[in-house]
């Protein structure tokens, strides 16, 4: 079987070397990191080490970190009317989210549905800081707080968002604000002071971690969210259930690798990217690249051939050696397009059509010649099909 070229990694990344020899020495420890014999112990420095990793990889405070299974969790956990600070309680009435949030965000979670405000995005996919505005004045006089959740860059497009300034806004109006960085951590440097957020949700399998393990990282470790899963008293009884240290183990090695060269890596694979992105462009006009003139992710192209459903592309690049995804979603039969480019304002033809192809950190030249070579030979006769229809 020819070599494949993987160009999925907004999906998940391959696990790092180091993060690979990490979990398979935490897999051949014994102990439960809440026991307090030697065993025990032992785990918990594992845990311990990770912890200062993850938190170093966004410049927080590692008492801030609470491990979660996925970032999915992580958003839920962030998600909860209730908070507490120290010992006096925060209630927050309304959940105000962008348009362009992963569906773990959209879904409001643990807010009522008439509680969740979906704030519209301009053609770019930013958030409108005005309607932004206009939302938090308009509660603020109604005397109910707000939790913000806006993520820093977009799962389909990359395109990176005015996290600061939105969070600078919220909090002049006394909101609390979260962010979903799970595709941004490790792909650009990240400071959590710096973007103002009060809580940041960060995934170990998009940065080169194993899957298992995530976290909602609080910038004041005294801010603790309404426990979504109750019982015992791990991550300081803000999550309870044994942690998984050996997806644990690797995340921390993941986090510690991707914060050495996460400036380094972002220049080299950009460059792939704008190679890949100005081959395409020049040999096939009839490909529309989406959000290219936008601040974004080094790693993202979102690219479209109006009038080819994207699965049609998805699955001929698959069977001529290349890993891509679709930017729409399959659910019950019936394939939807993206609520990420219809909120843009982007047509109905052009959002079926849109395909998503992410660089990692494993990625080099050779796969961007291999995927070159697997477009020139699938496009056209996808270009001749969609002639003939």
């Amino acid at each position: 079987m020819n070599a494949r070229t993987y160009l999925d990694h907004n999906a998940t990344s391959p696990v790092r070397p180091e993060a690979r020899e990490a979990l398979l020495a935490a897999l051949d420890a014994t102990g439960n990191g809440s026991s307090v014999h030697a065993e025990g112990r032992a785990s918990r420095g594992v845990m311990d080490v990770a912890r200062a990793r993850v938190a170093a990889l966004v410049g927080a405070n590692p008492a801030g970190v609470i491990f979660t299974s996925s970032g999915t969790e992580a958003d839920a956990l962030a998600l909860t009317p209730d908070y507490r600070r120290g010992e006096t309680p925060i209630r927050c009435d309304v959940l105000l989210v962008s348009a362009v949030e992963h569906a773990a965000v959209l879904r409001g979670h643990r807010f009522p549905t008439d509680r969740v405000e979906v704030l519209p995005v301009d053609a770019r996919g930013r958030v409108k800081l005005d309607a932004l505005d206009a939302a938090l004045e308009r509660h603020s006089a109604a005397g109910r707080r707000v939790l913000l959740s806006l993520m820093v860059a977009n799962n389909e497009t990359g395109v990176i968002q005015p996290l600061a300034e939105a969070a600078r806004r919220a909090h002049a109006h006394g909101a609390l604000v979260h962010t979903d960085a799970v595709q941004a951590a490790g792909r650009i440097p990240l400071s959590l002071p710096l973007l103002g957020a009060d809580m940041m949700s960060v995934s170990a399998h998009k940065l080169g971690g194993a899957p298992g393990a995530a976290a909602l990282i609080l910038a004041d470790p005294d801010l603790r969210p309404a426990p979504l899963i109750g019982g015992g008293e791990q991550e300081r009884g803000r999550r309870a259930g044994s942690e998984n240290v050996p997806a644990i183990a690797a995340f921390g090695a993941a986090a510690l690798r991707a914060a050495d060269c996460v400036e380094a890596d972002g220049t080299r694979i950009n460059g792939l990217r704008e190679r890949l992105e100005d081959a395409l462009r020049c040999e096939f006009p009839e490909l529309v690249l989406l959000v290219g003139d936008v601040d974004r992710l080094p790693n993202t192209s979102c690219l479209a051939l109006p009038g080819v459903p994207a699965e049609t592309v998805v699955i001929a690049l698959d069977l001529a050696g290349v890993a891509a995804s679709a930017g729409a979603a399959c659910s019950s039969g019936k394939v939807a397009a993206s609520h990420v480019l219809g909120a843009m304002g982007v047509s109905e033809r052009i959002a079926r059509s849109a395909i998503r192809l992410s660089f990692g950190w494993s990625s080099g030249e050779e796969d961007v010649d291999r995927a070159l070579g697997v477009f020139r030979r699938v496009l056209p006769g996808l270009l001749r099909r969609r002639a003939a229809a």
